[in-house]
């Protein structure tokens, strides 16, 4: 029996899956989702729904929780800044169910990015890390990247989207990048949702204690950043 003679579509069909697969066609979707992310953000304010439309009576006690976390993750994928949406949660679930839903939104918002940068980004980001910075970062995230992971998110004020894209754009694995962010981001998210949880009374010791490591380790930040960054130049 003679073999089929292929067909001048299959070919063509083959050739379009190439491309629509290509490493610059996948970090081209990657652009437009962050566009349209970023777009959404300031068009809808998604930060405001949380805070001020969850007074629906259906959705109450773990079920409100567990939604608040999702919202929270997608929020984050959309950046929005975490210090907002922390004080949502303190100030709609009280400080302990406000944690929880902070940090699972966290870690759900984080690995999000994390998937999103890996799958679409990282095989055409890879060979354009040829600076010495980019190369030095890549290489402490991909040999060293809990521990990294775990400073950068110890400290505040470093961007929460940009760490997830140059992980995902790194060697680190799934496991360390989401346990290093759940750890690293129990301080202060656990400080902000305090402070959410008890904004209706600003002089209590407990809200002042909460502002005061706010204003402590945003402090510690910037000279942490100064000294690197003076250090660099010396360099």
């Amino acid at each position: 029996m003679l073999d089929p003679v292929p067909r001048p579509s299959s070919g063509l069909a083959i050739r379009c899956t190439r491309v629509l697969l290509s490493p610059w066609s996948r970090l081209s979707l990657l652009l437009m989702v962050l566009a349209a992310a970023a777009v959404t953000m300031v068009l809808y304010e998604p930060q405001r729904l949380l805070s001020e439309g969850w007074s629906s009576p259906q959705l109450t006690g773990t079920v409100a929780v567990v939604l608040f976390g999702v919202a929270y993750g997608a929020c984050t994928a959309a950046f929005v800044p975490r210090p907002l949406l922390n004080l949502a949660a303190g100030a709609l679930f009280g400080s302990q169910a406000g944690i929880a839903a902070a940090l699972t939104g966290t870690v759900l918002g984080a690995g999000i990015a994390f998937t999103l940068g890996r799958v679409l980004g990282q095989d055409a980001l890879r060979p354009l890390l040829r600076g010495r910075w980019l190369k030095a970062a890549d290489s402490q995230l991909s040999r060293h990247g809990f521990r990294s992971v775990l400073a950068l998110r110890l400290f505040p004020g470093v961007p929460f989207a940009a760490t997830n894209y140059c992980a995902a754009v790194s060697r680190m694995g799934y496991v360390p990048f989401l346990l290093a962010t759940g750890l690293g981001s129990i301080p202060n998210t656990a400080a902000y949702v305090v402070a959410g949880s008890r904004a209706g009374s600003p002089t209590s010791p407990v809200f002042l204690m909460a502002m005061g490591f706010i204003v402590l380790t945003g402090a510690g930040a910037a000279v942490v950043a100064w000294r690197k960054r003076h250090g660099l130049r010396g360099h």
